[in-house]
C-alpha cells in the first residue's frame, strides 16, 4: 500500500462519519439559537439533497437528536426544535429584566460577585453533579425604579454550559443571558418562605427578620443540569399568580 493511500485512509478515519457531521450541524444551529424552539427542521429529502446522503444516514442523525431531547419528530409533520417543558404549573421561567420592563418600571442590575472555581462538594450536590468540574458562582441584584426587586444566587455548570465562561455578567444578567443563549428541556421550581438574614436584608434594603419569598429553580437539558438559582424577593411586595382553565 502506498504512502498516499495510507494518508488518505488515516484522513478518512480521523473525520467524523457523515451522520455525526449532520447531527453536529443541526445541533449547533439549535444551541446557538439560529433555529429557535418550534423551528421546523428541513424535511428528510431536503437534508438528503443538502448533504448528498441516504435517508438512513439522515434518519440516524435525527434519531440521536431526538434522543438528546433537542428535537421532536412528529409523524407526517416532520421534525421540530423541541420546546421547553415546564414541570411547574405555577411559574414559567421569566426574564426578570423583561418582567420589570413589562410593568412599566425602570430596570436596574448590579453584579455583586462573580467567581469561576472548581465545584465544591456543596456545588456538586446543588447541581446534582457526580464529578468535580468548573462552575461560575454569581450573586447579583435586580431593581425596579431604583428599589431592590430581587437578589439572585446562581450556579452555572461550565461542563454543560462552557460558553458561559466568556459571557460578560457584569453587563448582562445571567438569567437573561441563559434564556437567550442556552436551550433547556426541563425546569423545576420550589417555592418557600423565609425570614431575611443580615446579608439578604442588606441586599434587599429590608429589615432583618422580614418575610421573603424564595424561589429555587433548576434547569436541565435532557439529564444534564445547566444551572441552579435561588431568588429572594421581599415578601411584602411580591406575589405569585397562576391562572388555570378547566379541561
Amino acid at each position: 500500500m502506498s504512502l498516499a493511500s495510507d494518508r488518505a485512509r488515516l484522513d478518512a478515519a480521523s473525520k467524523p462519519t457523515l451522520y455525526k457531521r449532520i447531527r453536529l450541524d443541526i445541533e449547533t444551529r439549535i444551541l446557538t439559537g439560529e433555529w429557535p424552539p418550534g423551528h421546523r427542521i428541513p424535511f428528510e429529502h431536503q437534508l438528503m439533497a443538502r448533504y448528498h446522503c441516504s435517508r438512513m444516514t439522515v434518519n440516524k442523525a435525527l434519531s440521536e437528536l431526538a434522543q438528546a431531547d433537542l428535537i421532536e419528530r412528529r409523524r407526517r409533520a416532520g421534525s421540530f426544535v423541541r420546546r421547553p417543558q415546564h414541570l411547574s404549573a405555577v411559574l414559567k421561567i421569566a426574564d426578570i429584566r423583561a418582567e420589570i420592563t413589562a410593568l412599566g418600571r425602570s430596570y436596574g442590575y448590579q453584579l455583586i460577585d462573580c467567581r469561576r472555581r472548581t465545584a465544591t462538594s456543596a456545588d456538586r450536590a446543588r447541581l446534582g453533579a457526580s464529578k468535580a468540574g468548573k462552575v461560575i458562582a454569581i450573586a447579583c441584584r435586580h431593581s425596579a425604579d431604583n428599589v431592590p426587586f430581587a437578589v439572585e444566587d446562581r450556579l452555572i455548570d461550565l461542563t454543560t454550559v462552557p460558553e458561559a465562561a466568556t459571557a460578560d455578567f457584569a453587563r448582562e444578567p445571567p438569567g437573561s443571558w441563559l434564556l437567550h443563549h442556552v436551550p433547556w428541556t426541563e425546569a423545576e421550581h420550589t417555592i418557600s418562605a423565609v425570614v431575611a438574614d443580615d446579608r439578604t436584608a442588606e441586599a434587599l434594603d429590608i429589615a432583618v427578620g422580614a418575610p421573603c419569598l424564595v424561589i429555587d429553580r433548576y434547569t436541565w437539558r435532557s439529564t444534564r443540569t445547566l444551572t441552579a438559582v435561588r431568588l429572594h424577593y421581599p415578601g411584602e411586595t411580591h406575589r405569585l399568580v397562576a391562572r388555570f382553565k378547566g379541561g
